[in-house]
């Protein structure tokens, strides 16, 4: 498997906590369990790791209900934690992929990508308007939401595999050209200087969650270009103050993307 990007253990950024293999299927039916119950159980079981180190770290997509309500406890965890108010359950819902970090197996990270549908993204709900202006110009939107992470010390090269992973399943698997995000005012300046995005109209109170918050896009094209630039180079990208060095590099970033797309 593909490892995280190499850096030297960094604090937490402050914005980021409020962001088991499959079945052999060759094996038989357990004893006593009908063919349609084993292959009902093994639909439940949760996605080998799409990137992990096999020891300590690994990122999973969630499709199960079991993962996905151990990433909504990590979620009400982590915002419960910063004040924020509100459900944040995740459910089964075509239009969200979910990616679920995990050390030995223990959750530690989640983000979901919304994709647009008739339902439109929940930024929509404060944001249409802004988004809909990308729209109009025949981009397909998605956003980023319910991101949780608690990894204290040794979370940033964890949490830019994570936040990578999502931007491939965002470009490279849904096509997608301008990326979406709400963060409160005070986190927008890391989402600025570290990853390129820009913020879009002035703070709104999100009800979701009884907070102000900030519209925030990034084009695509640009996090592929930085991936190009300083992918996988950690801290020989000198003078470099962006999360793009710790992400993976062109060349694992293209391996990962075919077996995404193989699956």
């Amino acid at each position: 498997m593909t490892r995280p990007p190499n850096a030297d253990t960094a604090s937490a950024a402050d914005h980021a906590g409020g962001a088991i293999l499959s079945p052999d299927a060759d094996a038989p039916p357990q004893e006593g369990l009908q063919r349609d119950d084993f292959e009902q159980a093994a639909s439940q079981q949760e996605k080998p790791d799409l990137v992990g180190d096999e020891q300590f770290f690994g990122i999973r997509l969630v499709d199960t209900p079991d993962g996905r309500n151990k990433a909504s406890m990590l979620i009400s965890k982590m915002y419960a934690w910063r004040g924020l108010e509100g459900d944040h359950g995740l459910t089964e819902d075509p239009n969200r992929v979910t990616l679920m970090a995990h050390r030995k197996g223990e959750p530690v990270g989640t983000l979901t990508l919304g994709l647009d549908s008739t339902r439109g993204l929940l930024a929509d709900q404060l944001f249409q308007e802004e988004i809909d202006a990308y729209r109009a110009r025949g981009t397909r939107v998605c956003e980023f939401i319910k991101l949780a992470f608690d990894m204290g010390g040794q979370s940033r090269p964890y949490l830019a595999a994570l936040i990578h992973l999502a931007m491939m399943y965002a470009r490279d698997i849904h096509q997608c050209d301008q990326l979406f995000i709400e963060v409160t005012p005070r986190h927008s300046g890391f989402y600025s200087q570290m990853m390129g995005f820009t913020q879009l109209g002035d703070a709104k109170v999100n009800p979701r969650v009884n907070v102000r918050g900030v519209l925030m896009r990034l084009d695509l094209a640009y996090m592929k270009e930085q991936v190009e630039l300083y992918g996988g180079k950690g801290d020989q990208a000198e003078g470099v103050r962006s999360f793009y060095p710790l992400f993976f590099s062109p060349r694992e970033e293209a391996g990962i993307i075919n077996r995404l797309k193989t699956m």
